[in-house]
C-alpha cells in the first residue's frame, strides 16, 4: 500500500460533528512517508477526534482521509490495522491479561481465521517489547503495571502489528523524563531504519519540536497554522493558541526552538 506514495496520509476538507456541534472543521494536511509529525493546540481543540477520524473510529462528517493514496472508507479495518497502529491517550485495563499476551494482540491483523501464533509472531512480540523496555514485564498481569509500564505495553502491541504508519495520542503523558526521550528516541529510529511513518499529538510543545519535521497548530477544531516547527512556533502564535507569552531560543545541536513560557500578565 505505501510502496511509491509520497504521503502516508492526506486529509482533505475534513469536517466533523457530534450531532449539532462542530468538533473539526475543514481539516486539510498530508503527512510525508517516513516522517515525523506532530500535533499540537490546547485541550479541547479536537486534536484526540482528529485522531480517531484517521484510524476509522469515527466517520467524518465531511471530506475524507486518504492512507497512501487510498480512501479510508474503502480499507477494511482488518486491512488498515495491518499497516496502521494506534495507541490511544487512555486504556483501561479490566482483565488481569498478562502484558506480553496484549502486545502478541497486536499480531492479530495479521493471523488467518483460526490460525494460531507461531514463532515467527512470537519473536515479532519480543522484539517489540524489547524495544519499548517492557520485556521483563512480559508475565506480570497488565492490571498490576504503572500507568507508565502500560503506556509502553501499548506502544510495544502497536509495534508488534509491524505497521507501516503509527498514530499516537499524547504517548509520553504517563511517563517519566528518561522513558519520555526513549520512546522518542525509538520512533525517531524506526522512522530512519524501518521506514516508519509517525503522526503524533504532544502535550508538550518543546518535545514536539525537538522531534517532529512538522506541526499542525489546532485551535477550536480548526488549523490555526502547520509547518516546519521553527515557522510555527512563533510568539505570536503561541500567544494566540495557548494565552501565554513566549520566548524562543534555539537548542545548540540541530537549531531546534526551544520555548520560555509567562503569563501573558507580565
Amino acid at each position: 500500500m505505501f510502496d511509491g506514495a509520497d504521503f502516508a496520509l492526506s486529509v482533505e476538507g475534513l469536517t466533523f460533528r457530534y450531532g449539532e456541534k462542530l468538533i473539526l472543521k475543514e481539516i486539510s494536511f498530508r503527512v510525508p512517508v517516513r516522517g515525523f509529525s506532530g500535533i499540537i493546540g490546547p485541550n479541547g481543540s479536537g486534536k484526540t477526534t482528529l485522531l480517531k477520524c484517521l484510524n476509522k473510529a469515527l466517520t467524518p462528517t465531511q471530506g475524507r482521509v486518504l492512507v497512501a493514496g487510498q480512501d479510508l472508507n474503502g480499507i477494511k479495518v482488518k486491512t488498515l490495522a495491518r499497516v496502521m497502529g494506534v495507541v490511544p491517550q487512555q486504556w483501561e485495563a479490566n482483565f488481569p491479561f498478562t502484558a506480553g499476551e496484549i502486545v502478541m494482540m497486536g499480531r492479530f491483523p495479521h493471523l488467518k481465521p483460526w490460525a494460531g501464533t507461531g514463532e515467527a509472531d512470537r519473536e515479532i512480540v519480543r522484539e517489540a517489547m524489547l524495544a519499548t523496555k517492557t520485556w521483563s514485564l512480559a508475565d506480570r498481569p497488565v492490571t498490576e503495571l504503572s500507568g507508565g509500564e502500560r503506556q509502553r505495553v501499548l506502544i510495544a502491541q502497536a509495534l508488534a502489528q509491524t505497521p507501516r504508519l503509527l498514530l499516537l495520542d499524547e504517548p509520553t503523558s504517563h511517563l517519566d523524563v528518561n522513558q519520555t526521550l526513549e520512546i522518542c528516541e525509538l520512533l525517531t529510529e524506526l522512522i530512519r531504519e524501518k521506514g516508519l511513518t509517525v503522526l503524533a499529538v504532544f502535550h508538550d510543545l518543546n518535545l514536539a519540536a525537538r522531534y517532529c519535521q512538522d506541526l499542525i497548530i489546532l485551535k477550536t477544531g480548526k488549523i490555526y497554522a502547520q509547518g516546519p516547527p521553527a515557522e510555527v512556533l512563533t510568539v505570536e502564535n503561541v500567544a494566540a493558541v495557548f494565552g501565554v507569552k513566549a520566548t524562543i531560543h534555539w537548542e545548540p545541536v540541530g537549531e531546534k526552538p526551544y520555548l520560555l513560557f509567562y503569563p501573558m500578565d507580565r
